[in-house]
């Protein structure tokens, strides 16, 4: 018999021996493909330049604590209106002459391609606190296209955004002889760094905000620890 006369005889079975290979490869791929992961940062695996001496040593089990700031609209914003939520923080100020229109751009591609999804927010902080009042900060929201419903702005006492920035985050250097804020008590230099934060307010990342390579990782990276959430919840 030759292989034209075998192919007409068994060529279901052929068939079906084939589609049960794909499957099988499939799964087998799938079964042995490593789950998506991210690294949870703990100051002593940040920058220590970025991070206030106090909390250099910890190693684990760092998380962004509890706040009270005002944002944009005058409202009081704390941990709470960020509950079970994935979210993006930076550090700015309105009248940055620098990187700032950047990071804000990019915080704004990030609102944008993230518009529909009710589990991702933005929390961007001023470190001139002194000059942004929430009347400056509403301008420059109006301004940039911020979406009140997902991105605030906030201010607030100078003491506790500069330990949030340099305890919490850890993304801004010391600048008490000459920071943004002319130099001073809880002075900042403020840096390009986004931080991205998981529900248990735990940092999983850290992102060149003046970098659009950097900006399209974060998303990759959003999305990735939603996947991450998911299968931890199964």
């Amino acid at each position: 018999m030759n292989i034209k006369r075998l192919f007409r005889h068994y060529w279901k079975l052929i068939a079906a021996l084939f589609v049960v290979s794909v499957i099988s490869m499939s799964f087998i791929f799938k079964l042995y493909q490593p789950p998506p992961s991210l690294p949870i940062y703990a100051p002593n695996m940040v920058d220590q330049s970025l991070v206030d001496p106090s909390v250099q040593y910890v190693r684990k089990y760092h998380r962004i604590p509890d706040f009270k700031l005002v944002n944009q609209n005058g409202d009081t914003i704390t941990q709470a209106d960020y509950e079970n939520k994935i979210y993006v923080a930076d550090f700015f100020y309105t009248t940055c002459p620098s990187f700032c229109p950047l990071l804000t751009e990019s915080m704004r591609k990030v609102q944008e391609a993230t518009r529909d999804d009710d589990e991702i927010k933005l929390l961007s902080h001023t470190v001139t606190p002194d000059i942004d009042t929430p009347e400056k900060l509403k301008a420059y929201a109006l301004k940039k296209g911020v979406d009140d419903h997902k991105w605030n702005l906030v201010t607030g006492p100078k003491k506790e955004i500069y330990e949030l920035a340099r305890k919490s985050y850890c993304v801004v250097k010391d600048g008490t002889e000459d920071g943004d804020g002319g130099g001073g008590a809880y002075d900042m230099i403020h840096t390009e760094n986004l931080a991205l934060i998981d529900r248990k307010k735990r940092i999983r990342g850290y992102y060149d905000g003046t970098d659009p390579k950097e900006v399209d990782r974060l998303l990759e990276d959003i999305q990735t620890l939603k996947k991450i959430e998911a299968l931890q919840a199964q």
